[in-house]
């Protein structure tokens, strides 16, 4: 993203949503004139921290004939039981966020459903990094950044704003662009990733990506989201797209129909983390921008865990001066990886330098 603020609308949206589910799920959990049977624990919308038990029991009456309770989460069946007897289902290996706990309640003839709603943490809080930087490389400060990958001597990067969005290739020594292709005025550029022979590249909020030839830059096709709503950042892990919305889901796209086949939600030990911009896939982690932070987070792709936190404030600082026409949208973002060299490079929008940056544990 963007200019200006996050969209507060989305958010408002996607709180609602929650909210309206916690509502449907509590009302569910409240006794029905058939079976009577509601959960003693856990509570509508507990805390479990990964690596910990859920405790799961059923408050059932004391002249009920329960035949079975079979209980599932996220649809998947846990535990079988003839008894209201409580269980404990390990979580070592569940991703975070939203969880739903469902009991198919068997009574007699009568069978019954009911739910409830708890979010799984991460069991411990990120490693926290800083940086020292071991070179700098110019960077063009009409680039608003939007997506940034290292190919073989050249940056490929993506960039937005209303009616001056584009694709380019730069080198890196010079900062200079090598290629470009300026996108149709109506598009608000996103985020990109090299994909074979094709760049895929997203819009804002116009609800489609574009796919690229990677030599020419002329358009050959484009593609629909599909639940994500907006596009932000882009990657890709060898296998699959994986995709930002501005929320704190991560979508993960087939690279070959760019389909929505999956996705996590991302936590650290305080919550969901939103606004998950530009990312950047390296040796197995995800790394992400937090639109406005100066700081990036390395994200578990199968859990959704945020396992390390890099802060990265004071890098523009050193010797270089926001333009205060830019004040409030030359903020980081832009991650890209040499894997054959082990380098990491960083930048921002509209930044007069790009970094390149190693990690040091705090």
């Amino acid at each position: 993203m963007h200019s200006g603020q996050v969209k507060s609308n989305y958010y408002l949206v996607f709180f609602l949503c929650i909210l309206s589910s916690s509502l449907i799920s509590s009302c569910k959990n409240e006794p029905s004139a058939a079976s009577s049977v509601s959960f003693k624990f856990p509570e509508q919308g507990q805390t479990v921290a990964i690596g910990k038990s859920i405790a799961i029991q059923l408050d059932v009456p004391q002249n009920m004939n329960l035949k079975s309770a079979t209980y599932l989460i996220d649809g998947k069946k846990v535990a079988v039981k003839n008894t209201a007897d409580s269980i404990l289902i390990p979580t070592t290996n569940f991703s975070v966020g939203y969880k739903i706990i469902t009991a198919i309640v068997v009574n007699g003839s009568a069978k019954d459903t009911i739910t409830v709603n708890i979010v799984m943490l991460p069991g411990s809080k990120p490693e926290l990094y800083s940086y020292k930087v071991k070179s700098v490389f110019p960077h063009d400060t009409s680039s608003y950044t939007q997506g940034l990958e290292y190919h073989d001597g050249r940056i490929l990067e993506s960039t937005g704003l209303d009616g001056s969005s584009t694709l380019r290739w730069v080198g890196l020594e010079t900062g200079k662009t090598l290629q470009k292709a300026d996108l149709d005025k109506k598009y608000f550029g996103e985020g990109s990733t090299l994909v074979g022979d094709k760049i895929v590249m997203l819009t804002w909020q116009n609800g489609i990506g574009l796919v690229f030839d990677a030599k020419t830059l002329v358009q050959k096709s484009s593609f629909p989201y599909q639940a994500s709503r907006e596009g932000w950042g882009l990657c890709f892990n060898g296998k699959e797209l994986i995709k930002s919305d501005g929320s704190n889901r991560l979508y993960f796209l087939n690279k070959d129909t760019y389909e929505e086949e999956r996705s996590i939600e991302v936590y650290d030990n305080d919550g969901p983390v939103n606004s998950l911009n530009e990312l950047e896939y390296i040796e197995g982690k995800i790394y992400a921008n937090v639109y406005t932070k100066d700081y990036i987070v390395v994200i578990d792709p199968n859990s959704g865990i945020v396992e390390k936190k890099i802060d990265l404030s004071r890098l523009l600082e050193k010797g270089y001066n926001r333009k205060s026409t830019d004040t409030n949208i030359d903020v980081l973002n832009g991650i890209a990886w040499d894997r054959k060299n082990n380098r990491l490079f960083v930048t921002g929008k509209k930044w007069p330098k790009l970094f390149e940056i190693t990690l040091v544990p705090q």
